[in-house]
């Protein structure tokens, strides 16, 4: 008797719920990944640069402030030096994206500061990610001083004990529409760090020394200081204040 093979019935994937499923699945998992690539970036980095090199890095580093302006997902770009020690060198970026700032770190100017970092540096980059509290906008960001003005730019680093962080914020939010109301002050902003939410950073830019005296006798001023006096890991907290000199300025009006 002859053995007929059973037919083989091939199985239907088109079943539009598993292919919803499926889809669904492959969304759930890659969101984390698309979120990330779209969501703004912030950072602090820090260059110790050998004396020998220090015009030599300032000039690199100002054209990659320059370029990056230039880009229209830049919302901000600036770098200083420390007044009491020019060989520590600070740039300061916001991009409204993970993708477009990874997309230009692969040009070509930050290819050549990758390059001489390689012996220009005493030790290796050190990059803060940070978030932004009560967020401003780009143009705020590129507000910039006037030509008759005499800018004095200041980041205070808060170590704070663990358990008043939240009370800082609560205090800095209160002050934060006073502080940006006064007639000498440019840019405020507070940060707090992407990996320890203890720690955070002030970038304050004033239009004069006198604007900076009049921002640190300012009535609202009183319940940071009385926080800085008492909730921080160490005294006294001036130890964190950096005074900054920026170079590759943006263009004054």
């Amino acid at each position: 008797m002859e053995n007929n093979p059973v037919p083989i019935m091939k199985t239907q994937t088109k079943n539009p719920v598993i292919v919803l499923f499926i889809l669904a699945s492959v969304f759930l998992l890659c969101s984390p990944f698309i979120r990330a690539q779209n969501s703004p970036v912030a950072s602090i980095t820090r260059f110790d640069v050998k004396s020998e090199y220090q015009e030599q890095y300032k000039k690199i580093l100002g054209n990659y402030v320059l370029n990056a302006l230039s880009y229209e997902h830049n919302i901000m770009s600036e770098a200083y030096v420390e007044q009491e020690n020019q060989s520590v060198i600070w740039l300061f970026e916001r991009w409204d994206s993970k993708k477009e700032f990874d997309a230009f770190r692969k040009t070509a100017t930050p290819k050549a500061l990758n390059a001489l970092a390689k012996t220009a540096l005493t030790k290796p980059e050190k990059t803060i990610a940070v978030n932004d509290l009560e967020p401003i906008t780009k143009e705020q960001w590129r507000t910039a001083s006037r030509k008759e003005d005499s800018q004095l730019t200041v980041m205070l680093f808060v170590d704070a004990k663990s358990g008043t962080e939240a009370n800082f914020i609560e205090i800095y939010h209160a002050a934060m529409p006073e502080f940006r109301s006064e007639p000498g002050v440019v840019t405020y902003q507070l940060s707090q760090f992407e990996e320890d939410k203890t720690q955070f950073v002030t970038f304050e830019k004033f239009r004069s020394k006198d604007a900076f005296q009049y921002h640190l006798n300012f009535l609202p001023i009183q319940p940071v200081i009385d926080y800085l006096n008492t909730s921080i890991k160490k005294q006294p907290f001036q130890d964190e204040l950096h005074s900054l000199i920026e170079f590759a300025p943006l263009i004054r009006e």
